[in-house]
């Protein structure tokens, strides 16, 4: 039996987390055994953003993906594929490192949902204010 080598990257956006691994291949990508016209439908800016840190590797072609991601929508969970194929990328190729960082590939976007306030309607939303 021959090891395959594999890399694995761990990504997280809003509360939706990916786990990716990258196999030496053509290209081919899974998410959640789904091909990535299948999973981002007709939204070519989720499949841009998808791409983007292939793009800034130079690795496109390259590798195969099985990607299994929970939690979230689509636009948070093609965020955390995004930052787990970037982590994935950078232990792959460790000269690829500083192209990802430039980007902003590998750090996690911190932005999340904002707590419900006691006293308030939403967040920051306030209750109608009746003045009689």
């Amino acid at each position: 039996m021959t090891s395959v080598i594999q890399y694995y990257g761990t990504g997280r956006r809003k509360s939706a987390s990916a786990r990716v691994r990258l196999i030496p291949g053509t290209g081919q990508v899974a998410i959640n055994g789904r091909t990535l016209d299948d999973y981002v439908g007709g939204r070519p800016g989720l499949k841009k953003n998808f791409e983007s840190p292939i793009a800034a590797a130079d690795a496109a072609g390259r590798f195969d993906m099985i990607v299994t991601v929970r939690g979230g929508g689509i636009v948070g969970q093609v965020g955390a594929i995004r930052h787990g194929i970037a982590r994935a990328l950078a232990e792959a190729a460790p000269q690829n490192r500083p192209a990802l960082r430039v980007e902003g590939l590998l750090t996690r976007d911190p932005r999340v949902k904002e707590r419900k306030k006691y006293g308030r309607k939403k967040a920051r939303k306030r209750f109608q204010f009746s003045k009689r």
